[in-house]
């Protein structure tokens, strides 16, 4: 049989890594495919560039719609990044009737309803593994893997960058600046780390996943984003002596309301498994009710490591090539036509449990009007811990655990002691979430 023919869209570190990893192991690949995936054409901006990468003999195109639309290419596989103009490529390659591999989040949750909707007409399929958590195989997991279960939530250590701060902080006892900027020496970090430490790029996998497991539309604009840049070194050690860990989450969870979407510092008891991911790996736990819990740990990113889940998908398109459109797995894992309006719950609705630290006065009666606050809005307390004033200070740090409650009430509670004269900054509040 024919090989099947690809264009490459894209050789940076991702691109280079899929022509890596398809020429070294073709072997196997072809033995798993049943047919030979060939490379045939790849688009790229730098053609001198590309040139070091793919050799003197394949053929190069600066125009990538070109390649895109090339009536030998068979699958697509869009490596570029960005929203344009990879979106306007994936369109056009699926207009062509051409089958789709990407490994770019940003532009499916933004524009994933779009483009499935577009491959579903078509006939095509769009595969997209590499998307989420690198070479980690959840996308398989989720779609495939757990079909029998009724998810109850999933919680993901998703973005390395904001793992590998966070790890720093806690285990050399650095600030945020020297934990991030030593992640960016090290090429963990970018020079414009927004969207890893502001955890915009944990929401567009939260998003994908959320759709997947829930059989929802892609709806990123309703995932709740908090990043990293506010945590306190100190805040990283009181957790620890209260038996936590630190990590950003994405979380999704069902509830009877809607569904929770929302990325943010929290706390974890470090006896969890998730707690204890560091460095920049990724892991993601999910919840299953047939199943229980299940993790997924591995390489988040990386260009050998995102290449594995490139190259796992051209296999199973090619494996499904020729296969009636209605017997592939469906996008987001539920038939299209099956797809449900669940609300997204804001954050005020979402109900968790919360790490409190507040800077007061040391002198009586200060505790008594905290509490009162508190149970003004039905917060209880699960732990509690004052720490000793320094010599010579007239102040000192007060850090409470709460039990679960509706974050609207903690945001009242919060305001009224921030009101308080004994109180003199404003209150630091990190979400908890046992993960049981």
């Amino acid at each position: 049989m024919d090989s099947i023919k690809v264009g490459l869209l894209g050789v940076g570190t991702v691109g280079s890594g899929t022509y890596r990893v398809l020429m070294r192991n073709q072997g196997e690949i072809t033995r798993r495919a049943g047919r030979g995936i060939e490379i045939v054409a790849v688009g790229a901006r730098d053609a001198n560039k590309a040139r070091t990468i793919v050799g003197p003999d394949m053929r190069i195109d600066t125009d990538l719609m070109r390649v895109a639309t090339d009536p030998q290419v068979e699958i697509v596989v869009e490596v570029i990044g960005g929203e344009s103009p990879a979106r306007e490529l994936i369109l056009a390659a699926i207009a062509a009737g051409k089958h789709v591999v990407t490994a770019n989040k940003a532009l499916l949750a933004h524009h994933g309803n779009e483009i499935f909707a577009a491959a579903q007409k078509a006939g095509v399929m769009v595969a997209f593994e590499a998307a989420v958590a690198g070479g980690i195989p959840v996308i398989k997991a989720l779609r495939e893997g757990l079909t029998a279960n009724r998810i109850e939530w999933i919680a993901g250590i998703i973005n390395g960058t904001s793992n590998y701060i966070l790890s720093q902080m806690r285990e050399r006892g650095q600030a945020f600046d020297e934990a991030l900027n030593d992640a960016q020496e090290l090429g963990y970090a970018e020079a414009d780390p927004t969207f890893d430490i502001e955890g915009i790029d944990s929401a567009h996998k939260l998003a994908i996943m959320s759709a997947i497991v829930f059989g929802i539309p892609m709806q990123f604009s309703k995932c709740y984003t908090e990043g990293i840049t506010e945590l306190a070194i100190q805040d990283i050690r009181y957790a620890d002596e209260l038996g936590y860990r630190i990590k950003l989450l994405g979380i999704s969870r069902r509830s009877g309301e809607g569904i929770e979407m929302r990325v943010h510092p929290t706390l974890i008891p470090v006896r969890r498994l998730l707690a204890n991911v560091d460095g920049v790996m990724n892991a993601v736990l999910v919840k299953g009710d047939a199943v229980g819990q299940t993790l997924y740990y591995g390489a988040g990113a990386g260009a050998e490591p995102t290449a594995s889940a490139v190259v796992a998908d051209l296999v199973d398109v090619t494996r499904l090539h020729t296969a009636d459109p209605e017997q592939r797995v469906p996008h987001l894992a539920f038939q299209p036509g099956a797809l449900v309006a669940t609300p997204i719950l804001p954050i005020g609705e979402v109900v968790t449990a919360y790490y409190l630290r507040l800077r007061v006065l040391d002198q009586p009666g200060v505790l008594a009007d905290i509490t009162r606050i508190l149970a003004e809005r039905e917060i209880s307390i699960e732990a509690f811990l004052q720490k000793e004033p320094e010599e010579g200070e007239m102040q000192t740090d007060i850090i409470m655990l709460t039990h679960r409650v509706r974050e609207a009430s903690v945001n009242v509670a919060i305001a009224g002691i921030e009101a308080l004269a004994t109180v003199l900054s404003p209150v630091t509040r990190i979400r908890l979430e046992t993960l049981t």
